[in-house]
């Protein structure tokens, strides 16, 4: 078994790895649901488990559509799913814009800093450019990356396989990095770690607590931590050996 510091390269999710998108996804249709008088009327795990399948089904379905724009289209079908009433145009806009709010998890901000001493840091996320950003600028605190690869830029969002293809061909161009040198870095088995596997790419399972989203029945990962800053630990453990 080959050591976490024979990497060149980390490929991140960023929704769910870095930032708590369950929380923040949950947080921006609470409002809604208050207006609606269903506050409390729905279990978390319900509400994500609507939402998952409705958004995965809308990625499919417009591989080149904007997250923002997804998630503007998916919020009035969550509300249908649920059995309630239809939300504004300017309801839904204000969902699909809220991705910059969404929290951070503590542990990412020092351990992405950390991790940078070792590795470049490739953002591979199905998110597009101005999401991505204002999350970066928000509560990611403008930590450097050496590379931002969203969707937008793919035209299509992961699981395709043509999203790890892009990010090879860029470690590849960009800084002569190989296959084998690369870890991808994520949550989201059904999004990262399945598809990477696929590709000959090993992974670091970033396993948070309570996740829902992306959860499959077969777990495939190299590596597990549950939390970024357990994995930064790991590596400066490893390099003080």
């Amino acid at each position: 078994m080959s050591k976490l510091t024979d990497f060149k390269l980390l490929s991140f999710d960023v929704y769910g790895t870095f930032i708590d998108w369950e929380t923040g996804i949950l947080t921006a249709f609470q409002k809604y649901l208050e207006k609606c008088g269903a506050g409390n009327r729905f279990t978390r795990k319900h509400l994500l488990e609507v939402f998952h399948e409705l958004e995965y089904r809308q990625e499919v379905k417009t591989p080149d559509m904007l997250y923002s724009q997804v998630l503007t289209t998916t919020h009035p079908q969550w509300a249908e799913k649920l059995g309630l009433p239809a939300p504004t145009a300017s309801e839904s806009e204000e969902f699909g814009q809220s991705v910059g709010k969404w929290p951070a998890f503590p542990d990412t901000v020092d351990a992405l800093k950390r991790l940078g001493k070792t590795y470049k840091l490739v953002v591979l996320s199905n998110v597009d450019r101005e999401s991505f950003g204002a999350s970066n600028a928000g509560p990611l605190g403008g930590v450097h990356f050496d590379g931002i690869l969203t969707a937008q830029d793919i035209g299509s969002y992961k699981p395709d396989p043509r999203n790890f293809d892009y990010m090879l061909d860029f470690a590849q161009k960009e800084f002569g990095i190989q296959k084998s040198q690369v870890l991808q870095t994520a949550q989201s088995q059904k999004h990262d770690h399945h598809p990477a596997s696929k590709k000959g790419i090993k992974s670091v399972w970033i396993a948070r607590a309570g996740a829902r989203m992306g959860n499959v029945d077969e777990e495939i990962y190299n590596w597990k931590f549950n939390t970024l800053g357990e994995m930064a630990d790991a590596v400066e453990k490893e390099k003080s050996a």
